[in-house]
Formats: structure tokens, C-alpha cells, sequence
């Protein structure tokens, strides 16, 4: 199986940086805890699927909090520059298709999104344009790539309930043949706090 690069798109787990629409429910400093937990989560399952090479695509690229860090071995670290998401995540996504090679793009949002889930998806990348896992909330999980094409990342109101759709209509649209995962549950809200791993709750109170 062709080698997918995995891109994951982080904010530094910083307090009142990182996961900010939590901080009602668990505070500046426990909604950072969670952000952390969260990223050494996503970066352990994206090594464990032996899919392809990881990278840590980071902002700000310039806090001294990324070098402190121990990531796991191999974990490239790369800037996401500036703009919106649509804008970082093109940057990304183009980057990495031009030096050859699928790409899979995701954040940290999503526990669920564990090595078995990357593996399908990289599995179904074998035989489809791209793969998409939405977000029960209408966003999406991940989105797996043979090529760029610019049209997916432009002039989209991310953080909506249409995310997900508008960029199917968009694959849809360029004739690609797209495959569709299950939904599952990105940790944003409040609301979203029951979706956590057992005990991971208590790490975010310290």
C-alpha cells in the first residue's frame, strides 16, 4: 500500500489559547490540560497506525512550548503559516501532495479517530480520490487526499454545521470517487465532554 502522509493541524496547548469554547466548563487551565491530552493522543495513534511519515503542522510555529515538547520519534514539526483554516489547511495539504504521495489531514479534536480508523482510512485512500470521517456536529474528523485541489478549502465557513457537506458537493463536483466513513465525535463544546475516554476528565482538573 502506497505510504499516506499524516498531517495533524495543532494549536499550542496553551491556557486561554487552546480549546477556549471549553474554558466555561473546565477553566483556561483544564481546557489546556485537555488540548495536550488531546494532542499526545492524536500524535500516539497516528505513529501506532504505520500508515506513513507523521507530521506535528503546528501554530504558533513560534512558541517556545513546541520545542519543549517530547514528541515521539519521527514526528516531523512544521509551521501551518498564516489564515484561516481553509487557507492552513490548503498550505498543508498542497505541501505535502507535491512531494509526492496521498495525504491525510486531521486535528486533535477527535479521540476517537484512533490507529484502527487511520488504517481504513488509509485503506479505502487505496481505491477511492478521497476519504472523508464527518463530524457528528457537521464538520469532518479527517480528510484523506490523493491530490490538492484548492476548491476544497476555499470560501468555507468552517466551524458550521456545513462544513462537511459543502466540501462532499465540492469532491462531488471535481468527479473524484470519494469515499465516506462513519461520524464520529470531535471534543468542542461542553456538551461534547461525555464523548471522552474513561478518566480523561480527571486529567483535565489536574
Amino acid at each position: 500500500m502506497t505510504p499516506v502522509h499524516i498531517a495533524i493541524l495543532a494549536k499550542a496547548p496553551r491556557a486561554g489559547f487552546a480549546k477556549t469554547r471549553l474554558i466555561p466548563a473546565l477553566g483556561a487551565d483544564g481546557a489546556a490540560r485537555l488540548a495536550r491530552r488531546l494532542l499526545d493522543h492524536a500524535l500516539a495513534q497516528a505513529h501506532a497506525a504505520r500508515i506513513g511519515p507523521v507530521a506535528l503542522c503546528v501554530t504558533p510555529a513560534s512558541d517556545a512550548m513546541w520545542r519543549q515538547m517530547q514528541l515521539p520519534a519521527g514526528t516531523q514539526l512544521s509551521d501551518q503559516g498564516e489564515g484561516d483554516l481553509g487557507d492552513r489547511l490548503a498550505r498543508v495539504c498542497e505541501r505535502v501532495t507535491r512531494a509526492g504521495g496521498p495525504v491525510l489531514l486531521m486535528g486533535t479534536d477527535c479521540p476517537s479517530l484512533d490507529a484502527e480508523r487511520l488504517g481504513a482510512i488509509a485503506a479505502q485512500l487505496a481505491t477511492h480520490d478521497a476519504v472523508m470521517v464527518p463530524a457528528t456536529d457537521g464538520g469532518y474528523t479527517a480528510l484523506a487526499l490523493q491530490r490538492f485541489d484548492a476548491s476544497l478549502f476555499l470560501n468555507i465557513a468552517w466551524s458550521t454545521a456545513s462544513v462537511g457537506a459543502t466540501t462532499l458537493l465540492r469532491l462531488q463536483a471535481l468527479g473524484w470517487r470519494v469515499a465516506v466513513l462513519p461520524a464520529l465525535s470531535d471534543i468542542d463544546e461542553p456538551s461534547d465532554l461525555g464523548a471522552l475516554p474513561a478518566g480523561w476528565m480527571e486529567a483535565c482538573h489536574g
